[in-house]
């Protein structure tokens, strides 16, 4: 029993002849007549009298009638797969550090998702080395974020370098300054994100290889917070340059000089192909995301 077979049926039912079902079925009528005594045969009943005029039996109608949902299931199953393979449904999970989270994707995700209303997005925002770890175990399937530390299985495809500048209060003594280098940390409250963050580490490398361990800071857990804790002098802090639109009350802006503080941000993902839901959201956020630095 297949769905053509079924087709074919309902054909017959529909115009009370195997002629005209087969040619609306575009086959010989030799073909249909085949296909309904295989039917037959296959499930031991009679369902069409045969005759001047084509009736279905008790059994006939019984069969047509559970029939018709039947083969209505099956085309829409077929479509979904259909849908699925070329990427039109399916449901994508991402994993995303900030900035990019809240500022790059929201406006990037909401295009994609009028293009392909059918896929469902999730999003899991936390640090690198949590995403990592998720993508290990299968909870998402890549992440935008920075690179994963050596010795991963992990695969890294750069896609531009988030851009950091000094935010600090307009009366702050830095203040007075065109540009900061490192050097000049010294002696003054740096706001920092949490231990485990990529850009944390990235900076605490560069002031240890000027000799500047000893500088007074503030830990605070959120990259996208720090604005606000700089905004009511706790300190000064090194911040995306995207989180500062609008820009603090009371603050004050300046590059910092003398050492590469901007963060390489790209995609992780394991070796395994995508989905083909999770590769039309990785070459759209690619080809979006790609163009930042050009």
């Amino acid at each position: 029993m297949d769905i053509k077979t079924l087709k074919s049926l309902h054909m017959i039912v529909k115009y009370g002849s195997f002629h005209q079902a087969a040619v609306e079925m575009n086959y010989a009528q030799s073909t249909v007549t085949m296909q309904i005594q295989k039917l037959e045969a296959d499930i031991g009943i009679q369902l069409l009298e045969r005759g001047k005029n084509i009736r279905l039996t008790e059994a006939g109608r019984l069969f047509y009638e559970e029939s018709l949902e039947i083969v209505k299931r099956l085309e829409r199953l077929q479509t979904n797969l259909s849908d699925l393979q070329s990427g039109e449904v399916g449901h994508v999970r991402i994993g995303l550090t900030e900035p990019t989270a809240s500022y790059r994707l929201p406006p990037l995700l909401k295009e994609f998702m009028t293009i392909h209303p059918r896929i469902r997005v999730s999003l899991e925002i936390a640090s690198t080395t949590a995403l990592v770890e998720s993508l290990q175990q299968d909870k998402i399937d890549f992440a935008c974020c920075s690179a994963p530390e050596i010795g991963t299985d992990l695969f890294f495809q750069p896609l531009f370098s988030e851009k950091f500048v000094a935010l600090l209060p307009e009366d702050h003594p830095l203040s007075l300054y065109e540009d900061l280098e490192p050097g000049l940390f010294v002696g003054h409250r740096l706001l920092i994100t949490s231990a485990t963050c990529p850009y944390r580490k990235k900076l605490e490398m560069i002031l240890q290889e000027l000799g500047h361990v000893a500088i007074d800071t503030m830990e605070i857990g959120s990259m996208t917070a720090l604005k606000t804790y700089v905004e009511n002098g706790f300190g000064f802090a090194l911040v995306p340059e995207i989180v500062l639109d609008p820009m603090p009350r009371g603050t004050k802006v300046l590059p910092v000089s003398g050492a590469s503080i901007d963060m390489l941000t790209g995609f992780i993902y394991k070796s395994a192909p995508l989905s083909y839901a999770s590769g039309q959201l990785f070459r759209y956020l690619k080809e979006k995301l790609n163009t930042l630095d050009s």
